[in-house]
């Protein structure tokens, strides 16, 4: 059925915000972006779903988070992130089944539909993740986890991680879930990676024609742990016995020297990186997700983002886990975004709301290599679009709907959600989830995780 949606502002994000703007859907595709008068003398017989005071703009993509780690929502406030990883590990492993994690990546689901996160690149351990994200409607990259610091066991590793990414290809096929959910691999950091690890998953992404994702260069522990083999992760193997040396370098230059770089990566963090490190990014075709608050929080400093772009690298904006962020909100992360370093550079002029808004759309889609299906308002691209009430006290007065959204906004002023064509969320409502369920079910993973 072919619809026409309108609002007072449509924000094509590769084309200037057009008033009394309209896009008409056709099943899961974009038929015609434009005026709404232009578009109902075009298409007299369809409907016309008019959100008034609003603005709609493409879904937005949330470049890195963790939606099976929903359920640990304020219950890690640990300030020493090697104690926060490790207390992390165990109550997972140990007091959480997987039906737990489901539940828990139901809910990550949930609150990304409800903030107008259309397409997530999610790294998951558990194979939860997969399945609520089948089961949600929404898009996005799983970037299956792999561990292993003992070198004597990456072939094992690299046969184990191997197996499970052809069962879970065979899966998403089976469900017929293959044209919105893509899988990839993610060797977790360098912390809890081997080198040989490290260099047979790099060959295991090109032979699979698969994206790779690491955790890379987010801590002063980490870049202890490469230059000189000391720090509280380079401690923490040590006490499991487990062999290390040094290379002497950054971890970008790590990478380069394992042949990680040829992978053209999708590095997460990346707050230490210098300017040799970014030629290097740049050199390679590897992109970045950037995620602010999560960075803030744990203290770990922020990230040189102006020299990134400055280079012409590609870098989308992650949450990362609400785990460690605490909410699922892309409008919070890019206005926490725009603040921190305009204060830190002491440039009031760094970034605009429009530049905000690409970040969290176009930009974050070319981040997953999904540029050619969303991120944008174009014809031909999938029907991802969400609407942004604008009638609230806190957005009312407004002058510019970038600025609104922005500067304004946040996840709560969400009022539909649409991915490929399917209606996710409107009037309130989660249309692929019984929400209710899923919060009962969450208040029993609640209880596992509560105390000592």
């Amino acid at each position: 059925m072919t619809t026409i949606f309108s609002a007072h502002w449509l924000l094509p994000i590769t084309a200037p915000p057009l008033a009394k703007g309209a896009v008409v859907v056709n099943a899961d595709q974009i038929l015609a972006v434009g005026s709404l008068a232009e578009l109902r003398a075009q298409f007299p017989a369809a409907p016309v779903r008019d959100f008034g005071e609003a603005a709609i703009l493409p879904g937005f993509v949330n470049v890195h988070s963790h939606l099976e780690l929903t359920a640990f929502r304020g219950r890690l406030e640990e300030p020493h992130f090697q104690r926060w990883i490790a207390n992390l590990i165990q109550l997972k492993s140990e007091r959480l089944s997987s039906d737990d994690l489901l539940t828990s990546a139901r809910l990550g689901c949930i609150e990304a539909i409800r903030a107008g996160v259309t397409t997530l690149g999610d790294t998951a351990d558990a194979t939860a993740t997969l399945e609520a994200l089948i089961e949600s409607g929404l898009r996005g990259v799983v970037f299956q986890e792999c561990f292993g610091p003992h070198v004597e066991q990456a072939d094992a590793s690299t046969q184990a991680i191997e197996r499970k990414l052809y069962d879970l290809h065979e899966h998403i096929f089976d469900v017929g879930a293959q044209e919105r959910v893509r899988l990839g691999v993610s060797p977790h950091a360098p912390y809890s990676v081997s080198d040989r690890l490290f260099a047979k998953v790099a060959e295991l992404s090109f032979e699979m024609a698969i994206d790779i994702a690491i955790h890379t260069a987010e801590s002063q522990d980490e870049v202890k742990l490469l230059r000189d083999g000391t720090g509280a992760f380079a401690e923490s193997l040590n006490r499991r016995g487990i062999e290390f040396t040094a290379p002497g370098c950054s971890t970008i230059q790590y990478f380069q020297q394992l042949g990680v770089l040829e992978a053209a990566p999708l590095l997460i963090h990346c707050v230490t990186v210098d300017d040799e490190d970014i030629a290097l990014l740049k050199e390679s075709g590897a992109r970045v997700a950037h995620c602010p608050k999560s960075n803030a929080k744990f203290g770990h400093g922020i990230a040189p983002l102006t020299a990134m772009m400055r280079a012409g690298l590609e870098v989308g904006l992650g949450t990362d886990s609400v785990a460690s962020n605490n909410t699922c909100d892309l409008i919070e992360e890019a206005r926490f975004c725009a603040l921190l370093h305009q204060a830190a550079q002491r440039d009031p002029l760094l970034f605009d709301p429009n530049a905000m808004l690409k970040m969290i759309t176009l930009d974050g889609a070319r981040v997953l290599n999904l540029e050619d299906k969303i991120g944008s308002l174009e014809v031909g691209k999938q029907a991802d679009l969400v609407a942004i009430d604008l009638r609230r006290a806190h957005n009312t007065p407004h002058y510019d709907p970038a600025t609104a959204i922005i500067f304004s906004g946040s996840a709560q002023d969400v009022i539909f959600t649409m991915v490929a064509g399917r209606v996710l969320y409107e009037q309130g409502q989660v249309s692929s989830f019984d929400e209710a369920e899923v919060l009962r079910a969450m208040q029993v993973t609640q209880e596992k995780l509560v105390g000592q």
